[in-house]
């Protein structure tokens, strides 16, 4: 199946200078948009060139910037909050840094997106999509990493709310909740996890794809058709949803 045209509309991905926002960047590129990539590391600049995109450094935490950055694109056709932060904060360990570590992942997934959301929603027009990236982790939980599941949580509490209050505006708001892809961020919470099970990090990952109705670890070029099928016209007349995409990890 051909990805769907988006010429001449105006995509904004954040997050987007590796992982799986590089690999929706790249797709998106393919489809004919008018793609802008943003993200606070500069690689995006390197991405952007190479794709044929107008890059952006900005920290999406910070409030002024947000509304320099995103309020200089124009009218935004496609908002896809993919910029997150996904790191260990187990609730027990009482060091400052760990605290620090909860307030910055919940700053960036659940703060982060809603200013650039706000940001963006300034020059949007009725046909306009909000895709906010979520997580298995927003739909189920799990041990000592409480910042980044409650944060994931709050996105897809998000994603309904704005769903209700732009709906009358005809802007569609869906989450896209990935399961285990193979990106830098979730290898890195990989060895955590086997670290702090004292297992090896292959035994701790045959074990978590085993669980998945369709065993493999996804890549994150597979994810990218979801995203790019809520932009397009074929989901006009969905919104309000949290879809996941992870080979049946979860079944609801």
């Amino acid at each position: 199946m051909n990805d769907p045209d988006l010429s001449g509309r105006v995509v904004l991905i954040t997050g987007a200078s590796r992982g799986i926002g590089a690999g929706l960047a790249r797709r998106f590129a393919a489809t004919g948009c008018q793609l802008h990539i943003l993200a606070d590391d500069p690689a995006v600049h390197g991405l952007a060139a190479e794709l044929g995109a107008t890059g952006h450094l900005c920290d999406i935490t910070r409030s002024e910037d947000v509304r320099t950055t995103v309020g200089g694109i124009g009218p935004i056709q496609v908002l896809v909050n993919n910029a997150g932060l996904e790191r260990i904060t187990p609730v027990a360990d009482p060091s400052a840094e760990t605290e620090e570590i909860f307030r910055r992942v919940i700053e960036i997934n659940v703060i982060g997106t809603y200013l650039v959301t706000r940001a963006a929603l300034q020059t949007m027009e009725p046909g306009a999509r909000i895709i906010n990236t979520a997580s298995v982790w927003g739909r189920t939980a799990v041990a000592d990493f409480a910042a980044y599941v409650a944060s994931k949580h709050a996105v897809i509490g998000f994603t309904k709310s704005l769903a209700k209050e732009l709906g009358p505006r005809g802007i569609a708001v869906n989450a896209v909740c990935p399961g285990w892809v193979r990106t830098e961020a979730s290898l890195r919470s990989l060895t955590v996890m086997a670290d702090r099970a004292m297992r090896s990090e292959q035994d701790m990952l045959d074990e978590i794809l085993a669980g998945q109705a369709m065993p493999g670890l996804m890549e994150p070029d597979d994810i990218a058709g979801l995203y790019l099928f809520l932009a397009s016209d074929l989901a006009r007349n969905i919104t309000g949803q949290s879809m996941g995409i992870d080979r049946g990890e979860f079944v609801s």
